[in-house]
């Protein structure tokens, strides 16, 4: 059956669009019925009708039949059994009835009015076939020519359908010229008003698995599988891969005989880096060497509800596994979907340190509570930024040297009076005073008997002056002190002035109530009136 020359027509449109031709021609159909309604000013329902033999095209009206009995509730559109029988003999209840108006005198304005009808048309179907047939394979990998530039966005086509591609899916690395062909990847298909708009990728990890698909022929075959892919395009891709024989190595499979394998995707990416791991079903593995090329000293999990995994690395790896901008560590944490807090040795140690420290109390001391070191030192060490104890008691003889003002004796009487402090709280309750023989010599020094033998009287075995009674031996602790000084050490025990000097020099640190201040005071003031009557 010969077509008419306008069906030829169609039948090229619709090949070029890409759409059916029956939908070309119902267009064109409904076009004629619209601008013959037009024409002849009436709301009745019209169709056009398209002869393939002929080309031509014939409007006409169409009413359905209702019997005679029933009431026309649409005059425009019903028409009753009588009426329609002298029009057509054999017509029935419920059928259509065709009035057909003559097309010929339609004008110019009628013919523009169908062709924009026409356009419109084509492009509705032209939109939908693009769209069925984009629409259900988002992230497949699409061959694509660069078709032209505008702004920032790369246009493509695709064949059936151009493909934009925003700045944001491009890699830095890049750039193509007119005409090149390459690889996209289709993000998705957005069903807009100006029709549906397809947006591919340069960017998204799947073009890197498609082209490790196309180089790795384990990969092709599902020999190694990859279980897990994190890219920054134009930076760096890791990916991770498992093999299913035990026989076939995965990383060396994916890099290659010299690495020719990756090197061929790296071209390709324009020198994007990739690092290829192992994949592991242990997820402190996998952490291990999803932060390489650092080298991780362990990995802890710290919190299993939120994914949060702990990596204490050496001070030296610290920069190396965070990487540039924290981007190894970054691109780790997305290929093991868990979050990653690293730390280095010293800041876990420092971790650690106040964590144990906040168990006993944590640093809250106010160094002026250390009565013993005197206001002039306790100024010093504030002015240096000492303000508490315990930081006091962190800091070297060597660190304490370099704070002005601080010489060898103050440095000893620092010592000695932080040793004595820290030495209340671990042989007794806060406030409490160690009962140890310096503190009862004291008691005895200040006329109270000790609660057992002083320890004083078994140390100055050569010194009966001191041990002859306890109430004598306050009086005569400054002779004591001067015959120690001067007795040779083969008839004076070693021990007996360092006990003699703590009986009179460490009386007022070991109780810092004011009966002990006083007793104190007492010692000092006999000692220097034995001094002058000598």
């Amino acid at each position: 059956m010969a077509t008419s020359v306008l069906y030829q027509s169609i039948e090229a449109l619709s090949q070029e669009k890409g759409i059916e031709p029956g939908i070309v021609v119902g267009a064109v159909e409904e076009a004629i019925a619209l601008a013959t309604r037009k024409f002849y000013k009436t709301q009745e329902n019209m169709r056009g009708e398209l002869n393939k033999e002929t080309g031509e095209i014939l409007a006409y009206i169409y009413k359905t039949v209702v019997a005679d009995e029933e009431p026309i509730e649409d005059p425009l559109n019903q028409i009753t059994l009588t009426e329609a029988k002298e029009l057509a003999p054999d017509v029935e209840v419920g059928s259509e009835i065709r009035l057909y108006r003559d097309t010929s005198p339609l004008g110019r304005i009628a013919a523009q009015l169908a062709k924009q009808v026409i356009f419109q048309k084509v492009r509705e179907a032209e939109r939908d076939t693009v769209f069925n047939e984009y629409a259900h394979r988002e992230k497949e990998v699409l061959n694509a020519t660069v078709k032209r530039i505008e702004g920032q966005d790369v246009i493509y086509d695709l064949g059936k359908a151009e493909a934009r591609c925003p700045k944001r899916e491009q890699s830095r690395l890049e750039q193509f010229s007119i005409g090149e062909r390459v690889r996209v990847v289709l993000l998705k298909v957005d069903r807009a008003s100006k029709g549906p708009q397809v947006v591919v990728s340069r960017a998204a990890p799947e073009l890197v698995q498609n082209l490790f698909q196309s180089e790795v022929p384990e990969i092709y075959d599902n020999t190694v599988v990859i279980r897990a892919i994190a890219r920054e395009a134009g930076e760096r891709t890791k990916i991770a891969v498992q093999s299913r024989d035990k026989d076939v190595d995965p990383v060396g499979a994916c890099v290659g005989m010299k690495g020719m394998r990756v090197q061929s995707i790296i071209r390709e990416l324009r020198g994007e880096k990739i690092d290829i791991i192992e994949f592991s079903d242990e997820i402190t593995t996998f952490a291990e060497k999803a932060l390489q090329p650092a080298k991780v000293s362990r990995v802890s999990i710290s919190d299993l509800t939120d994914k949060q995994l702990e990596v204490i690395v050496d001070d030296t790896q610290l920069s190396l596994a965070i990487g540039k901008k924290g981007q190894n560590v970054r691109l780790a944490a997305k290929l093991l979907g868990w979050k990653i807090d690293i730390k280095s040795e010293e800041e876990k140690r420092q971790e650690v340190e106040q964590q144990m420290q906040a168990l006993s109390g944590g640093p809250s001391t106010p160094i002026e509570q250390v009565t013993a070191l005197g206001d002039g030192i306790i100024q010093k060490l504030v002015t240096a930024g000492i303000t508490t104890v315990e930081a006091l008691a962190d800091m070297t003889p060597e660190q304490l040297e370099e704070i002005p003002g601080i010489g060898e004796k103050t440095l000893e009487k620092i010592s000695i009076a932080v040793r004595h402090y820290f030495g209340h709280f671990e042989e007794g309750e806060e406030g409490h005073v160690p009962e140890t023989a310096e503190t009862e010599s004291a008691e005895a020094a200040a006329g109270e008997e000790p609660g057992e033998a002083l320890p004083g009287e078994a140390e100055v075995e050569n010194a009966p002056a001191i041990v002859a009674s306890a109430e004598a031996e306050a009086e005569n602790a400054a002779v004591v002190l001067e015959e120690a000084e001067s007795v040779s050490a083969a008839e004076t025990d070693t021990e007996t002035l360092p006990a003699a000097e703590a009986a009179i020099e460490n009386v007022p640190d070991a109780d810092e109530s004011p009966e002990a201040s006083e007793t104190a005071s007492g010692i000092e003031d006999e000692q220097a009136a034995k001094e002058d009557g000598a």
